[in-house]
Order: C-alpha cells, then sequence, then structure tokens
C-alpha cells in the first residue's frame, strides 16, 4: 500500500490531518491572546508603578520584570502548571478528594505566558510614556483638565501611539511562546503536530507544514498590527 502524500494528509477528508491542525491553530490563537490581555493588564500596573509608585512598587516592579525576564519561560509554564496542579491536589484533599487533581492545561498556559509578557508590556509602556512630550500634558493641565480626563483624552492615547511598535513585538513574542504550552497537554498546534507526525511517521513534512501555519498567523496579525500603527499615527510628522 502507498504512502498517502503529505497534501492528502493535511487535507481535510476522513484520512486527513486538516481539521485536527486547524483546530490545534485556533487553540493557539486562543492561549496568545489570553495571555495577550493578561499580559496587557499586569504590564500597565507594573508601567504604573515604575513611573509613580512608592518606593517598595517601585522595587517590587523593578523585581517582577528582572526576574521574569532572566529565567526561561518554558520554567514558568512548569511552575504554574505543577504548581497549581500541586494547590488543587491539595484542596480537593480537604474536600474529601482523593488522587492527583490537575490544574487546567489552558489555565496555567494562559497564566504563564501572561505573567511572562507581563514584564515586557510593563518596559513597553513605561518607554511609550516617556515618550510622551511633556508639554502636551502640560498643556492639558493649563486647559483645566483633571486628571482622569487628562489620562483618557491626552496621556493614553498618545502612549498607545508610541507603544504599538513595542506591543506588535510583545505580541509575535506571545505567539511563538504559546508552542511551549503544548507541555501541558493543551491540544494546540504545536501538540496537534506531534500527534500527527507521530501517527503517520512523517515528522519533517508536519513540522514544516506547521511552521508555515505558524508564519501565516504572524505574517496576517503582524500586517494588522502595522495597520493599527498607521491609524494611530495620523498627522504625525515623520522625520
Amino acid at each position: 500500500m502507498n504512502q498517502p502524500g503529505i497534501l492528502e494528509l493535511i487535507s481535510f477528508g476522513p484520512d486527513g490531518w486538516g481539521k485536527a491542525l486547524m483546530a490545534g491553530a485556533w487553540m493557539t490563537i486562543l492561549v496568545a491572546l489570553s495571555g495577550y490581555a493578561i499580559g496587557s493588564v499586569i504590564g500597565t500596573f507594573g508601567a504604573w508603578a515604575k513611573i509613580s509608585g512608592g518606593r517598595g512598587l517601585k522595587i517590587a516592579a523593578d523585581t517582577y520584570t528582572t526576574v521574569l525576564r532572566g529565567i526561561p519561560d518554558l520554567l514558568v509554564i512548569y511552575l504554574f502548571y505543577f504548581g497549581g496542579s500541586a494547590a488543587v491536589t491539595a484542596l480537593g484533599r480537604l474536600f474529601g478528594a482523593e488522587g492527583f487533581l490537575g490544574f487546567p492545561g489552558f489555565l496555567a498556559g494562559s497564566l504563564a505566558v501572561g505573567v511572562t509578557s507581563g514584564a515586557q508590556f510593563t518596559e513597553v509602556f513605561r518607554g511609550a510614556f516617556k515618550a510622551v512630550h511633556r508639554g502636551e500634558i502640560e498643556a492639558a493641565i493649563a486647559c483645566g483638565m483633571g486628571r482622569a480626563l487628562r489620562f483618557r483624552r491626552i496621556v493614553a492615547p498618545l502612549t498607545l501611539r508610541h507603544a504599538l511598535p513595542g506591543l506588535g513585538n510583545v505580541w509575535q513574542v506571545v505567539l511563538k511562546e504559546s508552542a511551549l504550552v503544548s507541555i501541558t497537554g493543551v491540544a494546540e498546534l504545536l501538540r496537534q503536530t506531534q500527534v500527527a507526525a507521530g501517527s503517520t511517521g512523517l515528522p519533517f513534512d508536519f513540522y514544516i507544514v506547521a511552521g508555515a501555519i505558524y508564519l501565516i498567523i504572524s505574517t496576517g496579525s503582524g500586517l494588522f498590527l502595522r495597520q493599527a500603527e498607521k491609524h494611530f499615527s495620523r498627522g504625525v510628522r515623520r522625520g
């Protein structure tokens, strides 16, 4: 019996792996988006702590960014998954449950990616805020804007404008980090590719296909972010 070709193997037919790979790609996007959202929230508070916080908050934020940028992302995922599983198991025993209780892989992966990317978000937001010209903020104060109104109309839009290139870079990093979540059993793209490669004995072919899918996702999202950057940079004179 002849070995099916790679095009047949990645098709959406009954013997193809197309549906599984697309489901894995969708899960990859979900993990990346969840981690990105969590990281943006953490980064917002981290940047605020570094810019306007007291001595204790600044030390805490500096420690957070130093530690998270200095340890492997895979280690953080392990800590969340196995640490979370240990906590859930201990909690379950209090209610009479027996045996090992696993922490949800998707939640562990999203939290881990969010916490690691939060350190990068912190520096992106902090740098973007520093790039806002002081005169623009002083003009808002002179117009009688309160702190909340000034933040909503002046500080936040200008900070976002300066942050967009960095936010695009963070997204690309988060997208690649999502592949590490496969160790928790989440059926994202890399995990589905491993299963397909093992089942067919064609690892090289399937990993090439996975690489192409990652590239499509990365390129498409990159184009979207560049359009967003152009939109928010309307009226800005370029040197």
